[in-house]
């Protein structure tokens, strides 16, 4: 995120629990093979996803965009004995690497992979979910929110990734995309719906509750 630093960033990194090997592997090989590896959440915001979804102890979860499964695998942490975490991605080239990252978890059987266009997937998943974690394709997060915001419960929580936009919110003369996320923060901040705060860390993330 535009205001961390490496210094602070490695702070950060240094005063939380350590990631687990597999997670330390993912990263490691999302680095080596994939070229935009920034897209990963990475330890410090992963531990953040992990910590929100313990709190929360979801039985149904969904995330929109999976990328190479790190956030997946954070977001599993919590999930209730019987809970369930669908996560989409429209990329299929990475499907048979990131499926065995969530096989030699432990909740393997917890991970519902999707491939395919989330828009598509998501009538097909059936009840109410408990955290949704939005962090795919920007021009769509309204789209996303508006989607989903009546099948979240009561106390449920949305996150959204990417919302401070490497700090090209605070630009005087925003391009197109960094608007769009402009406008998508200001009708998420006047959403009487939910409960919300942006957490400052690495690209901004909001956090939503909903009332």
């Amino acid at each position: 995120m535009f205001l961390e630093s490496e210094q602070l960033n490695s702070y950060l990194e240094d005063t939380t629990d350590e990631e687990s090997s597999l997670l330390k592997k993912v990263n490691r090989e999302t680095y080596l093979k994939e070229t935009m590896p920034h897209m990963l959440s990475g330890h410090f915001q992963g531990r953040v996803l992990s910590m929100l979804s313990k709190l929360q102890q979801p039985r149904l979860a969904l995330e929109i965009g999976t990328f190479t499964g790190y956030a997946t695998l954070c977001l599993a942490e919590g999930l209730a004995e019987d809970g369930i975490l669908h996560t989409i991605d429209i990329n299929e080239e990475q499907q048979e690497r990131v499926q065995g990252y969530f096989d030699a978890s432990p909740y393997g059987e917890q991970i519902k992979y999707h491939i395919g266009d989330a828009a598509e997937v998501i009538p097909g998943i059936t009840g109410e979910f408990d955290l949704i974690f939005i962090d795919a394709d920007k021009k769509r997060n309204l789209y996303y929110f508006e989607t989903l915001i009546d099948r979240v419960r009561p106390g449920g929580l949305i996150l959204l990734d990417n919302v401070l936009w490497k700090g090209k919110v605070f630009e005087a003369n925003p391009d197109k995309q960094t608007q769009q996320v402009i406008e998508l923060n200001q009708k998420l901040a006047a959403d009487n719906r939910v409960e919300k705060l942006i957490l400052p860390i690495r690209d901004g993330l909001f956090v939503l509750r909903k009332k």
